[in-house]
């Protein structure tokens, strides 16, 4: 072998010798690197998923509780201005708020209306006091719930309006039979929703109290009435509704006052607006109602994380 082809054998051997290790350690480590990228990847959730969509309802629309009644105004502005309502068979909006005007000049307005908030608060108070005590002491013992809980389910199925010719037998047809009907009206959904709320009470939480050796008016000021007030507050929703339902029966039977007996009187004479001035102050009178007790429920129940925020 010459001495040029010896030299090159060595230059050869010298590079392989020289690239080996070097090239086989670059190697391992890109494929490492591919190997851990492709490892994250498909740990990703975010990568695999794609971006996280919110399924909540969102942020709260200001005064989205307005939405429909703009909307139903605007269609009923919209129906009398073109023709396409009767106005003897419904007034239009703008005529409805002059009669509001004129009855609340001459004080018609002002007196039907305070004496309707008075029956209704009294029967919303009597039912609202007689629902939730019958409540407690059937949620809290399997006794009063065999003779209690009959009774009420029987009046459930039973409407209020159906037993005023009884009502009318017994109490007359004075103020008595009014706010007795409004009270029974009232009482089943206080009743039904409290007593609800107490059996769906987590049975840890009575554990935990007989753990700690809770006394029983510990137990009920801790426990029963926090457990209790979701129920009831949800049935004092459908309590302040009911008692607006129920008015407006009662005070077309023999009445002499209240906006009831304005809209019976107004019907003898075919005055469609002060009807619908009537039927509009009792919408407003339950939208109000409605939304102070949501109010007390949204401070109230503050802790709550729900769908709702």
């Amino acid at each position: 072998m010459s001495t040029e082809a010896a030299e090159e054998v060595t230059l050869t051997k010298a590079e392989l010798t020289d690239s080996g290790p070097k090239g086989t350690a670059e190697t391992g480590t890109a494929s490492a690197s591919r190997t851990a990228e492709s490892v994250r990847t498909e740990a990703s959730p975010a990568r695999r998923l794609g971006p996280r969509r919110r399924l909540g309802l969102g942020r709260p629309v200001p005064y989205g509780w307005a939405l429909g009644p703009l909307l139903l105004l605007a269609v009923w502005a919209a129906g009398s201005a073109t023709g396409l309502i009767d106005a003897r068979n419904l007034s239009a909006p703008w005529t409805v708020v002059t009669t509001a005007g004129d009855l609340i000049e001459n004080g018609r307005l002002q007196s039907n209306l305070a004496t309707s908030a008075q029956r209704a608060a009294l029967g919303l108070l009597f039912g609202v006091v007689g629902g939730l005590l019958l409540a407690l002491v059937s949620g809290l013992s399997r006794i009063a719930e065999g003779v209690i809980d009959g009774p009420v389910q029987i009046k459930r199925a039973i409407p209020s309006l159906a037993l005023i010719p009884l009502l009318i037998l017994w109490f007359g047809i004075g103020e008595s039979m009014k706010v007795i009907t409004i009270a029974l009206g009232v009482f089943v959904p206080v009743y039904i929703h409290t007593h609800n709320g107490l059996r769906t009470i987590d049975n840890r939480y009575v554990e935990l109290a007989e753990t700690v050796r809770l006394s029983r008016t510990a137990f009920l000021r801790h426990v029963v009435l926090p457990g209790a007030l979701p129920g009831f507050l949800l049935g004092m929703r459908f309590a302040v509704t009911g008692a607006w339902l129920a008015l407006v029966v009662v005070e077309q039977v023999n009445a002499t006052s209240g906006i009831g007996y304005m809209m019976e009187l107004a019907r003898t004479y075919g005055q469609t607006d002060v009807i619908i001035v009537g039927l509009v102050v009792y919408g407003l009178l339950g939208l109000l109602s409605d939304a102070l007790v949501r109010l007390v429920e949204r401070r109230t129940l503050s802790w709550r994380r729900t769908l709702a925020g």
